[in-house]
């Protein structure tokens, strides 16, 4: 027995890698990104594997049992993250898809999202810190002076210096626009910073000498993106004061912070007025390591499942030794139910990782925008579902385990608590779903949709198949609600309550195109046969559930005037 999180198997991974749609191509591309061929692939996730299980996973339960803390106004963080990180740092894993020109090795975008997977599925609480540095990283090399760069960029992609973003405020979470703090020019060229933020992830700790917030301010220009380090250029400490660290579910070792800002000394990154378009760069490559987060937390759950499943002995024929409990049916269904949902969401994210690199580097503009059109419409989907993924199967692992799983002996009742934000943070299920709606499928005039529907279906053509066929129907499906919803654009209140299930629609829809690829895996070994037979059985039931989503879409239609009957009944008043 043992709380640590087991060392993940990467087998199903790399055959996963081998068959995405679009691998191919990206491996034609010159420099770093086309070098990730299977063999560098495969030595990559093996080292990742092997690091995490030896370095991250045993810091796991004693991150959260420890926590954080506030001493002299700073915050400190669990005592072996510190170990943890130098590791990290010396063993190069910061750098792994970052540019070339900044220090970075410039590899795929699938692969070191494959490896936020390991580590999240590791140490869900760690692996949130690296996250903020790439994503920073890559806002001030799209948008940062050549000064901010010069400064920042080595020292972020090397881990020396770190970063968070500061959006969120009291009253403005989801709705930015609302946001009061503000920011006036000073003479020397730099802002004044002043206002509160909170749900800061490592708004401030002890990993690093500096940390370099990504603030979003109002000017007279607009709300614009500032870079305002916690130290300045002399040494001195910035106007950056932690109000308190949030006692949480989840996550424990991961210092979640409110922060005021009292004057302190920023630098404008970008254009002002721009800030919150800019900001999508960082955003992007966080919501797609939400999903990443989900799927490690989801893995780890699932592989404790199997083994607990395989060594615990529990009933069987009166007389006899009792079997192991994964001879029972009902235990095989849920283990069944858990890989093949796994599987599927992986092999989507490997699909965004692809396909977020093509649209950047790909040689033939229209590709590229193609396949932009593709990430824009599926990252709501991945990033809800599969970040909701480390929760869900938590849940049913400790159903596999029964009392065992409740406690902390096991991993499980952790990877439960840090699961549940997933679906929350970057913008919660409901936000998505409005974002697909609002944006992928009004404003884009369902551009993206168009793309995915044309390349699962041309790609599911070439299967002559009743797995192709039952992803076809999905499709079908997709195509038919998605019109309909179109046409509700005037009836934006009707349209809204459908967004939802819109959205888990769109994604059985996608993840059906992926399992029916899976059910046509070549090759003859464990991994091969485990994902065929896993693609097999997310399909059996899939058309029944997306015609329920269909039928929830129009009826959630009822939503507006049912709440006002129900709160009207329970004595309040709708707004």
């Amino acid at each position: 027995m043992s709380a640590h999180p087991p060392r993940l198997d990467v087998g199903s991974l790399l055959v996963q890698v081998e068959n995405t749609p679009g691998i191919d191509r990206l491996r034609s591309l010159d420099g770093a990104l086309g070098s990730a061929d299977s063999e560098l692939t495969e030595a990559i996730l093996e080292q990742a594997a092997d690091f995490c299980a030896g370095e991250i996973a045993p810091i796991n339960h004693i991150a959260d049992q420890q926590g954080c803390g506030l001493t002299d106004g700073r915050v400190v963080v669990p005592q072996p993250f510190k170990q943890a990180w130098d590791s990290y740092v010396a063993l190069g894993w910061p750098t792994l898809d970052l540019p070339e020109e900044v220090g970075g090795q410039g590899l795929p975008l699938f692969l070191s999202s494959t490896v936020q997977q390991l580590l999240d599925g590791s140490c869900a609480a760690f692996a949130m810190f690296p996250v903020l540095l790439r994503s920073a990283a890559r806002l001030i090399f799209a948008h940062g002076s050549e000064e901010i760069q010069a400064e920042w960029l080595p020292r972020l992609v090397s881990g020396e210096w770190a970063a968070t973003i500061c959006i969120s405020e009291s009253d403005a979470g989801s709705d930015v626009a609302r946001a009061r703090t503000t920011a006036v020019p000073n003479e020397d060229g730099s802002w004044s910073v002043s206002g509160e933020k909170m749900w800061i992830s490592f708004g401030d700790h002890d990993l690093c000498p500096r940390i370099g917030h990504c603030v979003v301010a109002r000017t007279e220009g607009g709300l614009s993106l500032f870079l305002v380090p916690n130290i300045l250029d002399d040494g001195s400490p910035n106007a950056i004061f932690v109000r308190r660290i949030e006692k949480k579910l989840g996550l424990h070792g991961s210092p979640t912070c409110q922060l005021g800002l009292e004057g302190a000394k920023g630098w404008l990154i970008g254009d002002e007025g721009r800030g919150l378009s800019q900001l999508f760069v960082m955003i992007v490559n966080m919501r797609l390591c939400v999903g990443a987060q989900g799927l490690g937390l989801a893995a780890s759950a699932v592989q404790t499942a199997h083994d607990y499943a395989a060594e615990r002995r529990q009933g069987g024929p009166p007389g006899a030794s009792p079997v192991t409990i994964d001879s029972h049916p009902d235990v095989q269904r849920m283990l069944l139910d858990m890989t093949a949902k796994l599987e599927v969401l992986r092999g989507l994210g490997l699909l965004l990782g692809v396909h977020a690199d093509l649209a950047l580097h790909d040689r033939d503009k229209e590709y590229r925008k193609q396949s932009s059109a593709l990430v824009a419409f599926l990252l709501p989907i991945y990033k809800t579902l599969a970040g909701g993924a480390g929760f869900e199967l938590a849940s049913e692992a400790i159903q596999v385990l029964g009392g065992a799983g409740y406690t902390d002996e096991w991993p499980l009742e952790q990877a439960l608590r840090d699961g549940r934000i997933a679906t929350i943070f970057e913008g919660t299920t409901g936000m998505q779903a409005l974002d697909l709606l609002h944006r992928r499928l009004w404003q884009d005039q369902s551009a993206g949709l168009d793309i995915f529907l044309k390349m699962a279906r041309e790609d599911l053509a070439t299967h002559d198949s009743t797995s192709a066929d039952v992803a076809l129907d999905c499709c079908e499906l997709l195509e038919q609600a998605a019109a309909r919803l179109a046409a509700m654009r005037t009836e934006t209140s009707a349209a809204e309550a459908g967004a939802t299930a819109f959205l888990e629609l769109a994604g059985l829809a996608a993840l059906g195109w992926i399992a029916a690829r899976l059910t046509a895996v070549e090759g003859s070994g464990e991994a091969e046969n485990s994902l065929r037979a896993a693609g097999e059985w997310y399909l059996r039931d899939l058309v029944a559930r997306c015609a329920a989503l269909d039928v929830q879409i129009s009826a959630n239609a009822a939503c507006a005037d049912l709440f006002r009957q129900i709160t009207a009944g329970n004595g309040n008043t709708p707004a």
